[in-house]
């Protein structure tokens, strides 16, 4: 499998672009079995307390990662955040890892505008504000809080684009992303086409085994039949 060296993401046998398509067309339970009982993963959901901004909302791409945390130091502060909008590349995700912050919002309606010009999918992070501008904006981003408190001299970004821990899962650079009403998984880059696969074809059987309840039969002959509840 190859990779693009400057931005970490895994080659595949189909476009980013189709991935993503075929990724929106899934649901996270889906997903998040693939990961368990094809792969043994056990932890790739992202800590339980993100939650979509609107309900309908879904997002899915790879992963840009940035970690910060509560700090009142200003020096290049700026810079560093006008460097990280110019780094996102397209169909990018951006995951947060803020350290436990929950006083201040790090997303806003300015950092926004300029993700959706880099062609950005959506943003995972502890605090937001402008919720309203952002809401207009139709970008998805999954959340904790609110907070009217901008981030300088409260909070600063300490670095971008490398590995980051949120509860116990370890998000790296070009992970695959996938966030809907039920919570986000990360999936590992290298397996992010083979699990597209086997998550697709459990949309194809659960499809099955509602048209057998709904034909009437009883769990049990579902069950006998190979579906599961």
């Amino acid at each position: 499998m190859m990779e693009d060296q400057k931005n970490g993401i895994a080659g595949y046998p189909i476009s980013i672009s189709e991935m993503r398509e075929r990724y929106l067309k899934l649901f996270s339970g889906a997903i998040n079995d693939v990961l368990r009982f094809n792969y043994k993963m056990q932890a790739t959901s992202l800590p339980a307390c993100f939650a979509p901004l609107r309900e309908e909302m879904k997002m899915t791409g790879m992963a840009f990662t940035i970690k910060g945390g509560p700090d009142i130091t200003t020096d290049g502060e700026f810079e560093m955040r006008a460097e990280m909008l110019e780094a996102l590349h397209p169909d990018s995700v951006v995951i947060w890892d803020c350290t436990g912050d929950a006083v201040t919002s790090q997303w806003g309606e300015v950092m926004t505008m300029a993700a959706i010009r880099a062609g950005c999918r959506g943003a995972l992070v502890n605090g937001i504000r402008d919720t309203t501008a952002i809401l207009e904006q139709k970008f998805p981003v999954f959340h904790q809080y609110k907070a009217n408190t901008g981030m300088l001299g409260r909070f600063r970004m300490y670095y971008y684009q490398k590995p980051v821990l949120l509860g116990e899962v370890i998000v790296e650079p070009g992970d695959w992303i996938f966030g809907d009403i039920d919570g986000v998984i990360s999936i590992p880059k290298a397996i992010a086409y083979e699990v597209l696969l086997a998550a697709e074809k459990i949309l194809v059987k659960e499809d099955e085994i509602k048209d057998m309840v709904n034909n009437g039969l009883k769990p049990t002959e579902v069950v006998a039949r190979g579906g599961y509840f």
